[in-house]
């Protein structure tokens, strides 16, 4: 049974990104439909599949993050507008019977992702 799941890591303090907002869309064209909103756990983890069994289609998909937010509530110091705010995530599941991970490793000033497993 296929699935997706995501994690978040803040790299400029060495520990999970708790409490982040992260909203999940289906992309068709130009069209955006929301399909979830969740909160990331103390571990920086959804406590369950952002998709998973027969919701989860072959498709082109977008993971917002909201990380500028999760900085601004920890006292971080940001510039006005923030460098890094809502990171955007935009990918494609090519194999719905597939486990997609997809973490995001964010900092005030940079980000980066890959498919993990």
């Amino acid at each position: 049974m296929g699935k997706l799941t995501t994690h978040v890591l803040d790299t400029a303090n060495g520990r999970p990104g708790a409490g982040i907002r992260i909203e999940l869309f289906a992309l068709a064209g130009d069209t955006r439909r929301a399909l979830k909103a969740t909160t990331t756990n103390g571990d920086g983890r959804c406590n369950e599949p952002l998709l998973e069994g027969a919701a989860f289609v072959t498709g082109e998909y977008e993971l917002v993050f909201h990380a500028g937010d999760y900085f601004a509530a920890a006292g971080v110091q940001l510039p006005q507008p923030r460098f890094v705010d809502r990171v955007v995530l935009r990918f494609g599941v090519a194999d719905a019977t597939a486990h997609y991970h997809v973490p995001l490793l964010v900092s005030p000033w940079s980000y980066s992702t890959y498919r993990g497993s």
